[in-house]
């Protein structure tokens, strides 16, 4: 085990970092109203009595973009999660399936599958996981015949209440990132890195969603108004089709 320094851990985050705001702007950009009205539940905005286009292009796409950010930044954090490994343990992206990072501590070898929070997974999603967990076992157990090896689903935030789930241990923030770092502060000292240029990459990104708004406002009041008002049954055939 190295000590972790974290001014290697604020050089890579500032280096990094642009590569999330880059893509949120980015997927903004390529958005088209179709692909956004076809995803999303009209019988809800209904329900809700959303009576102005603006109002309900708003809500459409800041329920997409929330979604999306979300996928967005938890690359982000794999990537740090992994980097911060590799200092301290040596750890390196995992070749097996499913796999984010693998490496060895007091001579146990982990398999990690790096999550951003902890609601992340409907049953599906968690056998998959499972079922990467035990391929990655039968591999490694062919080339490291005395060896423990151990399954972690790491999440970037959140607590969790039971840690061993029996064929894995699931880590919330505190344990996650001090399992990885040895750092048991870890989870607070990077909140900091994170805010870099964070002010001037939202202007930015507040830029091109004011044009999107906008220009969604108009095909909506285009497509979807009569006289200005919501065609509803309109709205639902579209999103039916």
């Amino acid at each position: 085990m190295v000590e972790l320094r974290l001014n290697d851990v604020i050089l890579y985050v500032e280096k990094n970092i642009d590569s999330f705001h880059s893509k949120r702007i980015k997927n903004l950009e390529s958005l088209k109203l179709s692909k956004i009205l076809k995803r999303k539940n009209p019988y809800l905005f209904k329900a809700k009595n959303i009576l102005t286009a603006h109002d309900l292009v708003k809500t459409l796409l800041d329920a997409h973009l929330s979604s999306q950010e979300e996928t967005i930044f938890g690359e982000f954090l794999e990537g740090l999660s992994i980097f911060i490994c590799s200092k301290v343990y040596n750890g390196h992206k995992s070749a097996a399936e499913g796999i984010d990072l693998e490496f060895e501590k007091e001579n146990i070898k982990y398999i990690v599958s790096i999550k951003s929070g902890p609601n992340w997974g409907n049953s599906g999603q968690i056998k998959k996981m499972l079922d990467n967990f035990r391929k990655a076992k039968r591999i490694l157990k062919t080339n490291i015949l005395k060896m423990n090896i151990v399954a972690v689903n790491g999440c970037c935030y959140g607590r969790i209440k039971k840690v061993d789930k029996g064929e894995y241990l699931k880590l919330g923030v505190q344990k996650f990132w001090e399992f990885i770092s040895g750092n048991k502060n870890l989870y607070t000292e990077i909140i900091e890195p994170l805010g870099h240029k964070a002010k001037e990459k939202n202007e930015e990104f507040m830029d091109a969603y004011s044009q999107i708004i906008n220009k969604f406002t108009l095909e909506f009041g285009q497509d979807f108004c009569d006289n200005g008002k919501i065609n509803w049954i309109k709205l639902v055939q579209f999103n039916s089709s």
